[in-house]
């Protein structure tokens, strides 16, 4: 009975998402309202992906669509709930790798902290003043949603940049809630050369090898913000991703989900992108794989790694990833990632 009901929910949810995330989604390219039809219902695409994927000239039987990404959200039951919910994340991983520590976290009205218990919005303040930088970030959201960077500098407070009082500050913290307040991590010299008004973190993806059953890196890209996605550097804000070659952890060209310009350089600081080379890649890789051993449980993960100059730092990890930043370069329905989503039932 109890897994008649699990699948029943998951219908449910999966159902809602069709129609909310798919059907009645806001496109970002232009697209006529026949043709977005046509990709929703006969394959489950967004509008935008017929475009991004270029299914004029392009046979959508190569490629993934959206809703194949929100089947593959359950490939880690029963532990994907583990995952998909920042503080407990943070919470497991900090057993195994450096992560961003978590100073408070405010749930139902209440500010707490990891160490006293209940706070209150002026000690968030204090700290502020006293790190200088915070971030805070909705504890189960995804894609960039709600996150804001917090800085403090000779008496003067902003949020994303833009000056404010401490009042307003405040009002701020208490207008929110279901958040993090966590620290603010450096990013390595490499990162701040290509474009330093964001954090540019790799979305680092690990699964099982459905052969050997031994882990594996599968993919990789830079992510890297922009003028218009401060202080997020998400690709579904608008911002670049870059394709890091496995072997030598050197950047591609960047794209844009939004755009369908390539970059070789930043369109904002002007430097290049292409060519660049992650610091300590081998290690990195070693790393991470390591640290996948430790949670078995998880058969796919799609880690979000800031590198700073003392090593890498997990911003948070997730139990699937979207689509679309992997098949930018090209489709993955009949490759590798498709064979995946086959053995685990997603796809058929």
């Amino acid at each position: 009975m109890m897994n008649f009901c699990r699948k029943a929910l998951k219908r449910i949810k999966l159902f809602v998402l069709y129609w909310t995330r798919i059907v009645f989604v806001k496109n970002k390219f232009k697209v006529s309202f026949l043709t977005k039809l046509r990709a929703n219902f006969f394959g489950g695409y967004l509008g935008d992906q017929y475009v991004l994927y270029d299914f004029k000239h392009n046979d959508k039987k190569q490629y993934l669509s959206e809703f194949d990404w929100y089947r593959s959200r359950y490939i880690n039951e029963p532990f994907d709930f583990a995952f998909n919910n920042k503080v407990i994340c943070a919470e497991i991983l900090k057993q195994f790798i450096r992560v961003a520590e978590n100073y408070f976290i405010k749930n139902k009205g209440n500010v707490l902290d990891f160490e006293k218990g209940l706070r209150t919005h002026e000690d968030i303040y204090n700290c502020l003043v006293q790190k200088g930088n915070l971030v805070i970030k909705p504890f189960a959201m995804g894609k960039g949603n709600g996150v804001h960077l917090f800085s403090h500098d000779a008496q003067t407070i902003r949020i994303d940049g833009i000056e404010c009082s401490k009042d307003q500050f405040i009002a701020f913290l208490k207008k929110h809630d279901g958040y993090i307040i966590c620290e603010f991590m450096k990013q390595h010299g490499y990162s701040d050369q290509i474009y330093d008004k964001t954090v540019n973190t790799i979305r680092f993806i690990t699964m099982r090898d459905i052969q050997t059953h031994e882990f594996k890196v599968f993919f990789a890209v830079q992510r890297i913000g922009t003028a218009k996605t401060i202080p997020v550097d998400n690709g579904s804000k608008g911002g670049l991703v870059a394709n890091i070659d496995l072997e030598t952890g050197r950047l591609s060209e960047a794209r844009c989900l939004h755009d369908l310009r390539t970059f070789k350089v930043h369109p904002d600081s002007g430097k290049p992108i292409e060519g660049v080379k992650i610091p300590n890649w081998e290690s990195i890789k070693h790393q991470m794989l390591e640290v996948t051993k430790k949670i078995p449980y998880m058969d796919f993960i799609a880690w979000d790694l800031l590198v700073t100059e003392e090593g890498i730092c997990v911003i948070e990890a997730n139990t699937s990833s979207g689509v679309n930043i992997i098949q930018l370069w090209g489709g993955q329905r009949q490759g590798e990632l498709g064979d995946f989503f086959r053995y685990y039932d997603v796809i058929k």
